[in-house]
């Protein structure tokens, strides 16, 4: 079904002597109004963000021990480095969005299409490296267990760092195998098994006596999970309840499910509108470079996108800053 906008025998599109609320066009007004409302949505998610972390205070997941990877340095604890380094690329497609506006504004295509392209650029390898740490995070690190509570338990050696399971867990000959339609039910399907039995990380737990155990609990005085000694760890891990490794919207290694459920959402939701925006910036450079705005005597265009692009990067140093920092 194709729009109407209703306009006067000038072409204009406000009626009413022509005169333009705020000395804006009828195109740019609609894109205010679209970033009023998803600035609408967005509060809206964090604000649910906020309550949820504020009532799980006591035991939310510590972000730097979670986002510690960095591309190519497998081992090398980096926390907050990637996600600050792909935080910079976005706003930094933010300011080649200004330059690409204000060559506009001087009619100049040459660096138009340039500081356009720089934009793009920077789009795509923001919303590359945070598919990559949508995969980190998936995987996970070092795995943990589940309580029959649904609370997390993980595994920390005798300096309180986190150790992985499979530095520790001992190997038993098991005959647990995978349900697959081939050797049971047809409509009946189940999810990967976990590298290790619950009686692996057992019996491998009690052959290393320097291992012990910390809670999601965390001490409000060191802002550290708290640590179970050993001589009391086995009986958390007599209440084994499954292995964990990585995070989904149903089990999370690092602690809370409800982090996971909100890092997936609020995360995804601004990723899927920066490849909106990636599309549209793609749209508009191609038309520049055809000439499209240089006939139109306006490269008023540049301008809406460029609001939407500011927008977007706006959105992630509030997502930034309550997800990562705070």
């Amino acid at each position: 079904m194709e729009a109407t906008i209703a306009s006067d025998s000038n072409g204009n599109n406000w009626s009413g002597g022509n005169k333009k609320p705020l000395d804006a066009s009828y195109g740019k007004m609609m894109m205010w109004f679209f970033i009023l409302s998803d600035a609408l949505t967005f509060s809206g998610f964090l604000a649910a963000y906020g309550l949820m972390r504020f009532k799980f205070i006591d035991s939310w997941p510590i972000a730097d021990e979670v986002f510690t990877h960095f591309p190519f340095l497998h081992g090398v604890n980096a926390p907050m480095f990637y996600v600050a380094l792909m935080t910079f690329v976005l706003i930094f497609s933010s300011v080649t969005m200004v330059l690409a506006v204000d060559a506009g504004h001087q009619m100049k295509k040459g660096k138009v299409t340039f500081y356009m392209l720089l934009t793009i650029i920077g789009g795509v390898i923001f919303l590359g490296s945070q598919a990559w740490e949508w995969k980190q995070f998936i995987q996970g690190s070092y795995g943990a267990m589940q309580l029959k509570d649904g609370k997390i338990i993980q595994f920390v050696n005798a300096s309180g760092h986190q150790v992985t399971l499979e530095s520790f867990s001992k190997p038993l000959n098991s005959e647990r195998v995978q349900h697959t339609k081939s050797n049971g039910i047809w409509y009946v399907k189940e999810a990967s098994l976990p590298p290790f039995t619950i009686n692996e990380v057992i019996e491998g737990f009690k052959e290393h006596p320097e291992i012990t155990i910390r809670t999601e609990q965390i001490n409000p005085e060191t802002k550290q999970k708290i640590i179970i000694p050993r001589k009391d760890a086995m009986a958390y891990l007599a209440e084994g309840k499954a292995i964990v490794k990585g995070a989904n919207l149903e089990v999370n290694e690092y602690g809370k499910t409800l982090f996971a459920d909100f890092f997936f959402f609020i995360t995804g939701f601004h990723g899927f509108h920066v490849f909106s925006g990636i599309l549209i910036n793609i749209i508009i450079f191609f038309n520049v470079i055809v000439g499209t705005y240089e006939r139109r005597g306006s490269y008023e265009m540049v301008e809406k996108v460029g609001l939407y692009w500011h927008f977007v990067d706006l959105v992630w140093v509030f997502v930034f800053t309550f997800f990562y920092l705070v």
